[in-house]
C-alpha cells in the first residue's frame, strides 16, 4: 500500500473499520468529506484574503468542478440578485 502509516497501525485502523457498522462507516465517511470541503475552503480563504464569501464560493466551485461551471453558476446569482433588485418591496 501507498501509505505514510505505520504497517502495523494501519492493520489496527483497518480493522477497527471493519467492525464498524456500515452505518457507522457511512458516518465516518461523511465526517471525513465535510473535513476536507471545509479543509480546501480554509486553503483557499487564507490564499486569497482579499475575496468575499461569494467570490470563495465560486472559486471554491472552480477548482473542484472546474471554470465552466463556476461561470454559469456565476451567471445565474448575478441574474438572480438583478431580478432580486428589481422586484418591488412586499
Amino acid at each position: 500500500m501507498l501509505s505514510d502509516t505505520n504497517p502495523d497501525a494501519e492493520k489496527v485502523q483497518l480493522d477497527l473499520i471493519r467492525r464498524m457498522s456500515v452505518g457507522q462507516r457511512l458516518a465516518r465517511a461523511m465526517d471525513w468529506s465535510r473535513m476536507v470541503v471545509h479543509l480546501s475552503r480554509q486553503g483557499l480563504a487564507k490564499a486569497n484574503p482579499g475575496l468575499d464569501g461569494q467570490q470563495l464560493d465560486l472559486l471554491w466551485v472552480e477548482v473542484q468542478y472546474g471554470r465552466e461551471l463556476a461561470d454559469k453558476l456565476r451567471d445565474y446569482l448575478e441574474k438572480r440578485k438583478q431580478s432580486a433588485d428589481q422586484s418591488p418591496c412586499a
